[in-house]
Formats: structure tokens, C-alpha cells, sequence
């Protein structure tokens, strides 16, 4: 049983329900019952008061459902043909988007296969529960956590320079946040990995980045670059968490395995704005292409219009980079300029400064 958002309770399993039941209830305004076979139960429930109630994807027999919407409940269907539980009360794991060993047969690919097809209205009106279910888990999850972001690009490969450099962020980070990224390969993974590691000796990263890069990228076989991170899943140490926020918009870049808690959406837009807004302890950008930019920029806008005590850090990591292959920080600092978040904003050239800039 999950509580939460105060009196709504999530009844995820029959034991669960019969339990309730059996305990006294009457009254069933605020739940939430997900996904359950309650083609016997439908007597008990009816003997209940029903107003305030929801069934998510909850199976009845033929015209059991309208008796539960005539006594008071909301009552929303499966849909069909979508491999997605739309109503899902909780983040992903990785383990639930890689269930299988052949990546094609794996819930992320069949996912991704779907929101690649022309979208009929049963499938927008999928796309969009799903990405509400997820938006909702993740700000229960999110709720009185310290969160750090890392946003940059996808195409650094394990062992990198670049890589290693994301890693040991994530491992300064994660002694003091939570790290979350767009939860995708490259330095998203990177940075993820590193916050799972956060307290490891230098040893054990340096294994663990080594293991990796024989497998340096999910091209040619994502079937194989998972593997490689089950490996070092396998002896990781008990540390950190880390959250990814990825999107099947882009699910040809599979989502990393060291992300313990995923809210992946469907669409691209709100899974943007929903992982900047998250990281009320600021976000360092590294060393990416457009969608990076965008990033700075998107939460850059935010900051411009903040008040004091709303402002998070943004910090640049590169000088070279930020000024002269992407130029990014001018503008940036002519936005800062004489508006309060212009102490807020900073370039700098080691993770060490990136981390303690996100520490003040």
C-alpha cells in the first residue's frame, strides 16, 4: 500500500483490497484501485460507499462497471493495443523496461515501436494518462529530495575522457543530492553511474568505468551494451540513488540501467521541463550539441524570471566549449546581467568547481 497526496491510498494488489475490506471500510472516496481482476469483489464493493473512488484498468465482467459508475465511482478502462500501463502509480526500474535479454522482445522496445506508429485517438489519449501517471509518480518521488542535475551529451562514449569526467561528477554530486539526467546514454549515463557510486573508493569506479568501455556505445548492439551494465549492476556497492527522466520521443537512444528510479514519458515537451524544474539544487551542463543549448536556455528563462528564492545554479563546465565551440555562456551572462540570478550562474573548467558551485 502506497499513501500518499494525503488521504488518496493506491490499492495495487486483491490482498491489499480484501484486507481493507475486511478491516471495516465503507467508505472508498480517495482511492485509487490499479489494475486488479474485480469480477468477484464487485458485491463487497457495491456494499461500500463509492463516491470519490477510481478503478484504473481494473477487469469486471459485462455491466459490472456501470454499477460501480451508477453508486458514485470513476470508471477508466484499459485501452487496448498499448503496451504501457497507462495508469502506473509508480516510476520505472530498469529492470522493468529491460524484461527480457533480446532487446526487441524488452517492454522499452515494444514501447518505443508503439509511439513510433501514427497515433490513432485511442493511442494519444494513451500517451497522454501515461505521461500524467508518470509526472504524478515522479513528483511523489521527487517530494523533499535535494536533486542535481547533469545535463549533457548523448554521444560520449564508455571510457572517454569525457565519460570519466561525468562519472566523477556524479560520484561529487551524490555525496550531498540526489543526480538526475535525461537518463539516456553517453554522459546522462555517465553522470547516473556516478551517483550510484557516490562514497565508492576510487578503485571500484575505476573497475567499473573499465568494464564499460569494451562495450563503448549501444551501437551496434544495445543487447550487449546492457549486458555490460548488468555486469557492473552486479558487484555495484549499496550508495547513491539516481533518477533518469528520459523519453521514447528519443527511444533510439535507450535509457541507462543506472538510474534507480526512471520516469520515462511518451512525449519530449513536458518530460524538458518537468526534469529542469526537479533540480531545485541547480544543474551543470558538460559538453553537448543542441539539445544541451536548449537546455541551458530553457532553464535560463526560468531563472530570469525567478524571484531570489526560487533561482537554482547553472553552472557551465568548459570555458573553451561554452565560449568558443558553443557559445553559450555570453549570452547567458548578458541574460544574468543585473537580475538576481546573475551570482547564480558560473563557468568553470574542473568537476570539483561544478560540484562545490551546486554546494553553496
Amino acid at each position: 500500500m502506497k499513501q500518499t497526496r494525503g488521504r488518496v491510498v493506491h490499492i495495487e494488489s486483491l490482498e491489499d483490497l480484501d484486507r481493507r475490506l475486511a478491516d471495516g471500510a465503507v467508505g472508498l472516496r480517495g482511492w485509487r484501485v490499479h489494475d486488479l481482476d474485480l469480477r468477484d469483489r464487485v458485491p463487497d464493493l457495491l456494499s461500500c460507499s463509492l463516491g470519490g473512488a477510481t478503478f484504473l484498468g481494473c477487469r469486471f465482467s459485462t455491466g459490472q462497471d456501470d454499477l460501480l459508475t451508477d453508486a458514485g465511482a470513476l470508471v477508466l478502462p484499459d485501452i487496448p493495443s498499448v503496451p504501457l500501463d497507462v495508469y502506473r502509480p509508480t516510476l520505472y526500474t530498469a529492470d522493468e523496461l529491460y524484461d527480457s535479454v533480446v532487446y526487441s522482445a524488452t517492454l522499452d522496445a515494444r514501447a518505443y515501436a508503439w509511439a513510433q506508429r501514427v497515433p490513432t485517438r485511442d493511442d494519444a489519449l494513451a500517451a497522454a494518462l501515461h505521461d500524467h501517471a508518470v509526472d504524478a509518480a515522479l513528483s511523489d518521488w521527487a517530494r523533499g529530495r535535494r536533486i542535481a542535475g547533469v545535463m549533457g551529451g548523448h554521444a560520449v562514449r564508455r571510457g572517454e575522457p569525457g565519460y570519466v569526467e561525468a562519472v566523477r561528477l556524479g560520484v561529487l554530486l551524490g555525496a550531498t543530492s540526489t543526480v538526475a539526467t535525461g537518463g539516456g546514454p553517453g554522459a546522462m549515463e555517465a553522470a547516473n553511474l556516478g551517483g550510484r557510486l557516490a562514497g565508492a573508493e576510487p578503485e571500484v569506479i575505476d573497475a567499473a568505468v573499465a568494464t564499460l568501455a569494451a562495450v563503448p556505445s549501444f551501437r551496434p548492439s544495445i543487447q550487449e551494451w546492457v549486458r555490460s551494465a548488468r555486469e557492473v549492476l552486479a558487484v555495484l556497492p549499496d550508495g547513491g540513488e539516481a533518477l533518469g527522466v528520459p523519453t521514447w520521443f528519443y527511444g533510439h537512444e535507450p535509457s541507462n540501467l543506472f538510474a534507480t528510479a526512471i520516469a520515462k514519458f511518451v512525449a519530449n515537451a513536458p518530460r524538458e521541463a518537468t526534469l529542469l524544474e526537479l533540480c531545485n539544487a541547480g544543474i551543470v551542463f558538460l559538453p553537448g550539441a543542441a539539445g544541451t543549448v536548449q537546455e541551458i536556455f530553457q532553464d535560463a528563462c526560468e531563472n530570469f524570471y525567478a524571484d531570489e528564492s526560487s533561482v537554482a545554479p547553472m553552472v557551465l563546465l568548459g570555458t573553451a566549449y561554452w565560449t568558443e565551440t558553443f557559445p553559450a555562456w555570453p549570452l547567458l551572462e548578458a541574460l544574468a546581467r543585473d537580475r538576481v540570478m546573475a551570482p547564480h550562474v558560473h563557468l568553470v573548467d574542473s568537476v570539483e568547481e561544478a560540484a562545490a558551485a551546486l554546494a553553496l
